[in-house]
């Protein structure tokens, strides 16, 4: 077999994958025990693994699920206590009485709102969130699915305090290779991995920026009663303003803090800046924008669930205050776990950890729950209802977000159970008997050999088209890191840049991931109209792939950004 039919054999599982999720519209728990039986079969027989490393690599996966699993939790649970407790609807309220023009309201609720909610839970939860809140204050349900799935863009790589990078990108990437050959060049993972994160920040920050113009532009285009880009317009110096209000600190955290932190620092800055600017009336145009009357609103508009404002929980009468701390104290614990080593290594020290896996050198994996995002958001959620209820409410807060949680857990766990094995199968390829280069390394070189120089501008739309079967930035990091990361050894340019298009790209890509889409419009009972907002929101997301594409070409050829690893 010659060397390009490998590299297309090699992207089977992954055409597979596309068929039968959006061509055959198979449900993702029916389509992912089939690609993972495909890829097996692709590795035994074609790239001769032993069946000892391939059971090895998908008994990995199952533990990197575990650990995934564990982080999805702790972000549902504390979502579910503070609905239960009574704090999400104090939340909700103090965006609502800020500024009476709806082109405000979507930047505060759904930009910064979401973007901060993104960064403490991600998995598809600021559009669940944010659009029923819209939906609440007498947005169309459409309109309130549309801005909740464009906040899925630029905080989306740092969602859920980092695990599309920290989970996706270090198990996407062969990680016992590329540190070995790190240390000969005097660096280490750690720092190329940070490397990583500060160009993800960087160029998340020059693209994202201008998403709340698109944001605005977008609801006076399709829900204004004019249907004009110019009511859109109006907004744009205080939309630029609020983008920058988010990306400078998301930036600066990325590059100086790490993953864990820049959307949810960034959310939470800019909130404080957006809604104090709002309050004052800072760049608000004079004319206030609405909605026409509902009674022209067409049924496409339209939800079938009637969402109030109003409270509920067992503390109607919590302050905005009291409403925040959880949040506050995931941002502090998270410091606290990060930034201070000793801290680090007691709860790194508090978990387990698998070396050479069925006796195949190079797999390892581990779990350490106290010291992952789910641990600290556990932890967050258990002070949240102690603090927000009496112990009978609190008990009762807990009991009801667990339930919820874990039946949550349950059907993204059957998937995950498939899709990760079948990523770590893919990666594995490399040792085999008949001396092939892995999977990832195969695809690599045919999609090298095919755009050669001008690759760099495709790959944020590798990333997107990951997310897009997938539904999740993680598993597109894991399935395709590798991928890229090979491309840019083969034309001997920034590794390290081409996984971060990567990661930009697959953040890109939720704004049209299927699972997002559907799961957002269930929120308002917006059912059926999927298509119809998938063909909206593929206009962002082309936006964000070609700006970053531009960007990657930009920074290799001109600016020439370069890392210990290219042409290695």
């Amino acid at each position: 077999m010659m060397d390009w039919h490998y590299g297309i054999v090699a992207l089977l599982p992954i055409a597979l994958s596309a068929v039968l999720l959006l061509g055959l519209q198979w449900p993702a728990r029916k389509a992912m025990p089939v690609a993972l039986a495909a890829t097996a079969a692709i590795a035994f027989f074609i790239w001769e693994m032993t069946l000892n490393r391939i059971f090895a690599s998908a008994l990995q996966g199952i533990i990197v699920t575990v650990a995934v699993l564990w982080i999805i939790f702790g972000a549902i649970f504390l979502l579910n206590t503070l609905k239960h407790t009574g704090a999400i609807s104090v939340i909700r309220e103090g965006f609502t009485t800020v500024s009476p023009d709806r082109r405000i309201q979507a930047i505060i609720i759904a930009w910064c709102f979401g973007t901060f909610i993104e960064g403490a839970s991600g998995f598809g939860t600021p559009a669940a969130i944010a659009a029923p809140l819209m939906v609440a204050i007498g947005f169309p349900a459409m309109g309130a699915v549309l801005m909740g799935m464009m906040i899925q863009s630029t905080p989306v790589s740092f969602g859920a305090v980092g695990t599309p990078v920290i989970i996706g990108v270090t198990n996407g990437l062969d990680t016992a290779a590329i540190e070995a050959t790190l240390l000969t060049q005097g660096s280490s993972w750690e720092q190329f991995l940070q490397l990583i994160t500060s160009e993800v920040a960087l160029i998340h920050a020059l693209v994202g920026t201008l998403m709340p113009v698109l944001m605005v532009l977008m609801l006076t285009r399709f829900f204004g009663k004019a249907k004009s880009w110019k009511e859109g317009l109006e907004v744009v110096p205080f939309a630029i303003f609020a983008g920058c209000a988010f990306t400078i600190p998301y930036a600066l955290t990325g590059i100086f803090l790490g993953p864990e932190f820049p959307s949810l620092i960034g959310g939470m800055v800019s909130m404080v800046i957006v809604v104090t600017a709002a309050k004052h009336g800072f760049l608000i145009p004079k004319n206030t924008w609405e909605f026409p009357e509902k009674s022209e609103w067409p049924k496409s508009w339209l939800g079938s669930i009637t969402i109030t404002g109003e409270r509920t929980g067992h503390n109607p009468n919590m302050s905005p205050v009291i409403a925040w701390i959880p949040y506050v104290l995931v941002a502090v614990l998270l410091v606290c776990t990060r930034v201070f080593s000793e801290v680090k290594a007691a709860l790194v020290g508090f978990g387990w950890t698998a070396t050479s896996i069925l006796g195949e050198a190079g797999i390892n994996s581990g779990i350490s729950p106290l010291y992952l995002p789910g641990g600290l958001l556990v932890i967050a959620a258990l002070a949240a209802a102690f603090l927000h209820c009496d112990f009978k409410g609190s008990m009762k807060s807990i009991s009801s977000a667990a339930s919820e949680s874990g039946k949550t857990l349950i059907g993204a766990g059957f998937v995950l159970l498939f899709t990760i094995p079948m990523v770590r199968i893919f990666i594995n390829s490399g040792v085999n008997t008949a001396d092939i280069a892995s999977m990832p390394v195969a695809s690599a070189q045919l999609f090298a050999s095919i755009f050669g120089d001008m690759f760099p501008l495709i790959s944020p739309t590798i990333g997107a088209l990951g997310a897009f079967i997938a539904g999740s930035n993680t598993v597109s990091n894991m399935m395709f890191s590798q991928f890229q990361f090979e491309a840019a050894q083969t034309l001997s340019i920034s590794t390290a840049l081409l996984v971060a298009t990567q990661a930009v790209g697959a953040a890109a890509g939720n704004m049209i991931a299927i699972h997002n889409v559907v799961a957002a419009s269930a929120t308002v009972g917006l059912i059926g109209q999927e298509g119809a907002v998938l063909r909206k929101t593929v206009i962002p997301t082309g936006y964000y792939v070609l700006g970053a594409g531009i960007l990657a070409l930009i920074a290799v050829y001109v600016v020439g950004v370069s890392d210990p690893l290219a042409g290695a």
